[in-house]
């Protein structure tokens, strides 16, 4: 065998060159290594504290909601069966079997219905399977269908009417995994991450068939549960597709399985989870994502819509089942199968739920934008002073109003059916603004802006300033009527042409708007008739400053105290005019007006309530109330409101009181029943002409809401008040010829002739109330002289200053 020889020098240089190219290799991987853990351990350091912080605390920004009033059932309420349905459908109610919270069902006028536990101002109201009767237009009874027993009253849940955003417009309602269906929570892990209560934040072997279908040209997720809750935005992980994001991704997904329990992990994934758009509106979290596609409860949700939720986590936009529902169908029948597969759901429930429809509403459910602006704008006035702006957005309160949903869609109703039938070539556009309370509490249950009353903007209600005209003549013979040794609703007044002097020379002759003088006619037909020269001699006599004091003190109204003022010359909105009668509709009780109920905090605890009930009112206020809803009832049957009788609301005995400005470019109309008080205008923006009157223009919106609106006629009590016969100035027998029956404070009727001869008798006066702060109840007043009886006046068409 040949031998090879090798040469010594280059035998020996392979041999030492070998050895130090490894040792430099070792070198440069540990120098590596210690330079990437030099780095990687600090940087995940700071990874586990950004964890932490923000993980740790789940905090969002979740939005301010605005609830309307919960629905209180009472035997006794005055309600139909359109307006229970009106007021469950805006609660989200569905028609059902009765028995699932958040269901009802009916068989003629008996219902069943779950209502479902909520939190309001005075606490927690758990839910109830209720019965109720409706009979005649009223609540006949109120059951607990699970107790069997008769209740005397029962709550649902309220409406959310708005939502109030911070600086992100995110709607999220947090929930625990415990108030979360069992079959979301199992079927989103079965076809986003089965793996994901044995993984550690990562599937490595999800991620190895991703890079094989990858290189193979075909895409395929491997994402687990964990880490998409990591590039969700909860922890400032953006989208981008690079290899620092993966790894960042990695890295929080391990700690994150590292720091929580998987119970916790699956909780913030579902009350974070990104699923769907509105706007500049984005849908985060089951809860939001159930009433915004299904407009449920997420409790309420089907087996077929559970899949389709948990189908478009993978892509809202691209599986939005309101623009793409082939798409959508596809990803929700896909979705069954996982659900199938995985034995969560049987055979037969697999083919009915394919067959099913996708069940989506055709507009987003109650997570939409705020589409009453007038009303939520009275909410932010009213919160104003106890909360900045920023403070309620995005704060996660629960601000209770006292909207009533069917109240709201009735005066809405009104303004567009009265307008559109008042709409003409020959009048400028019309506009309107109203205010509707309940006279009980002061609640306003319903707030119009604008003929275009979804649209944000000028809020007439509220803003509007505009002449009141005759409206204000109630509180003039109000403070007359509070001197009861003068005056009451029997006394005679002169309704001939009349002048005030004005001072440098200059006087006011204010008419009539019908052009007529009347004579001598009684205090409570020149009040009903609305007469203006009458009126200007009521009002010269207890003193222009006095109504100033007096409209002050009721409404917070300003208003300069000249000979005007006695004819509406001030200008006011409908939402103050509103608060000055509700003195008188709620009977003589100074009630502040109030759009929001209470503020709960996060928790559902009450943080604020606005709520208080009201003092009850003075007996000399109580007295004068009464006395001038007794005219403005009469104003209605025989005066300036008739047309309300020919429309059939004399079944209400309605009070009510019709203002014009001059030439007709004010519409007013004041009117309550047992329930509830309407203050309403109709104008023109530009202050043009319309030629329409208060019972022409703001009384046919009114007749229009009070025509469908659920209300109690309106009884006006005794107490205090004394109904005598009368002939002349004095009292006689029901029998005598042309004996009219009237109201006088008790202890000032004047003195009884058998048939008749007049003789005034000067009475005491009783003092109480307001009338003392303005120097009335003077026990040395001395009675008005009565002209003599004049014919009952005939009702003229409309009033004007």
């Amino acid at each position: 065998m040949a031998r090879i020889d090798y040469d010594e020098d280059e035998t020996s240089d392979n041999r030492d060159d070998s050895p130090q190219w490894r040792r430099r290799l070792v070198t440069w991987v540990l120098a590596a290594i210690g330079l990437g853990l030099g780095f990687l351990i600090p940087y995940t350091l700071y990874l586990n504290h950004e964890v932490g912080e923000r993980f740790g605390q789940l905090r969002w920004q979740i939005p301010t909601r605005v609830y309307a009033r919960p629905l209180e059932l009472a035997p006794g309420l005055a309600l139909d069966v359109t307006t229970l349905k009106t007021e469950l459908d805006a609660a989200a109610y569905r028609d059902g079997d009765g028995r699932r919270p958040g269901t009802y069902a009916r068989n003629g006028g008996r219902w069943l219905i779950a209502s479902r536990g909520f939190n309001d101002v005075d606490g927690a109201v758990p839910e109830r399977q209720l019965e109720v009767v409706l009979s005649g237009g009223r609540v006949a009874s109120v059951r607990d269908a699970g107790k069997k027993r008769a209740l005397k009253s029962a709550r649902l849940d309220p409406a959310r009417i708005a939502t109030l955003y911070g600086q992100k417009q995110e709607e999220r309602r947090l929930v625990r995994i415990k108030e979360v269906p069992e079959l979301l929570v199992t079927g989103l892990q079965a076809v986003e991450d089965r793996d994901f209560s044995s993984h550690h934040g990562i599937d490595l072997s999800g991620m190895v068939r991703a890079a094989f279908k990858t290189a193979t040209g075909s895409r395929q997720g491997a994402s687990t549960l964990t880490q998409q809750l990591a590039r969700s935005g909860l922890l400032g992980i953006g989208r981008e597709q690079t290899l620092t994001r993966k790894g960042k991704e990695i890295l929080y997904a391990l700690l994150i399985e590292a720091r929580y329990d998987k119970g916790t992990i699956l909780e913030a994934y579902l009350n974070q989870v990104y699923l769907g758009q509105r706007g500049a509106q984005a849908i985060h979290g089951v809860a939001a994502g159930a009433e915004f596609w299904f407009g449920r409860d997420l409790r309420d949700l089907s087996t077929e819509q559970i899949a389709l939720l948990v189908g478009i986590v993978r892509g809202p936009s691209f599986y939005d089942p309101r623009r793409h529902p082939e798409r959508a169908l596809e990803r929700r029948n896909f979705a069954l199968g996982e659900f199938h597969e995985t034995g969560l759901i049987d055979d037969a429930e697999y083919q009915r739920a394919l067959k099913a429809p996708l069940g989506i509403t055709t507009a987003p459910g109650s997570v939409a934008a705020n589409r009453f602006p007038a009303y939520v704008d009275l909410v932010r006035r009213q919160l104003a002073r106890d909360y900045p702006a920023d403070a309620l957005s995005g704060a996660g309160l629960s601000v209770m109003s006292g909207m009533a949903p069917s109240a709201q869609a009735q005066a809405e109703g009104a303004v567009t059916r009265t307008l559109k039938s008042l709409d003409s070539k020959r009048r400028p556009p019309l506009q309107a603004g109203l205010v509707v309370t309940d006279v009980h509490s002061g609640e306003v249950v319903a707030v119009v802006g604008s003929r275009s009353f979804a649209e944000h903007g000028f809020n007439r209600a509220v803003e509007a300033q505009r002449p009141v005209g005759s409206l204000l003549k109630p509180f003039v013979y109000l403070l007359a009527l509070a001197q009861p040794g003068k005056y009451s609703l029997a006394s005679y007044v002169d309704d001939s042409p009349v002048t005030v002097a004005l001072g440098k020379k200059k006087n006011w002759n204010p008419g009539n708007s019908d052009g007529r003088s009347h004579g001598t006619v009684r205090l409570i037909d020149a009040l009903a008739m609305s007469y203006n020269q009458a009126t200007v001699r009521v009002g010269m006599q207890v003193a222009p400053e006095r109504i100033a004091d007096l409209i002050r003190t009721l409404a917070g109204i300003e208003a300069e105290p000249n000979p005007a003022l006695i004819l509406g010359a001030v200008d006011q909105s409908p939402y103050a005019m509103a608060q000055l009668y509700q003195f008188l509709a709620s009977g003589g009780e100074i009630q502040p007006l109030h759009a929001v109920r209470g503020v709960l905090d996060a928790n559902g605890k009450a943080v604020n309530r606005y709520d208080k009930e009201p003092a009850p009112a003075q007996e000399g206020d109580a007295i004068a109330a009464r006395l001038i809803t007794i005219a403005l009832q009469q104003a209605v049957s025989n005066g300036t409101g008739r047309q309300l009788i020919n429309d059939g609301l004399g079944r209400l005995s309605p009070a009510g009181k019709t203002g014009t400005s001059n030439d007709g470019r004010d519409s007013w109309f004041a009117g309550w029943t047992g329930d509830h008080l309407a203050v309403i205008w109709v104008g023109n923006d530009q202050n043009q002409a319309t030629g329409l009157y208060g019972g022409t223009g703001a009384m046919r919106v009114w007749s229009a809401i009070f025509s469908r609106l659920p209300t109690a006629p309106l009884k006006v009590g005794d107490k205090g008040i004394d109904w005598q016969w009368v002939v002349g100035a004095n009292t006689t027998d029901a029998a005598c010829a042309g004996a009219r029956r009237l109201p006088f404070v008790a202890g000032f009727a004047p003195a009884y002739t058998p048939c008749p001869a007049p003789q005034p008798v000067a009475e005491d006066e009783q003092g109480g109330g307001w009338r003392e702060w303005f120097g009335f109840g003077r026990k040395d007043e001395a009675p008005a002289q009565e002209p003599a009886p004049q014919p009952a006046p005939q009702p003229q068409q409309e009033d004007t200053p």
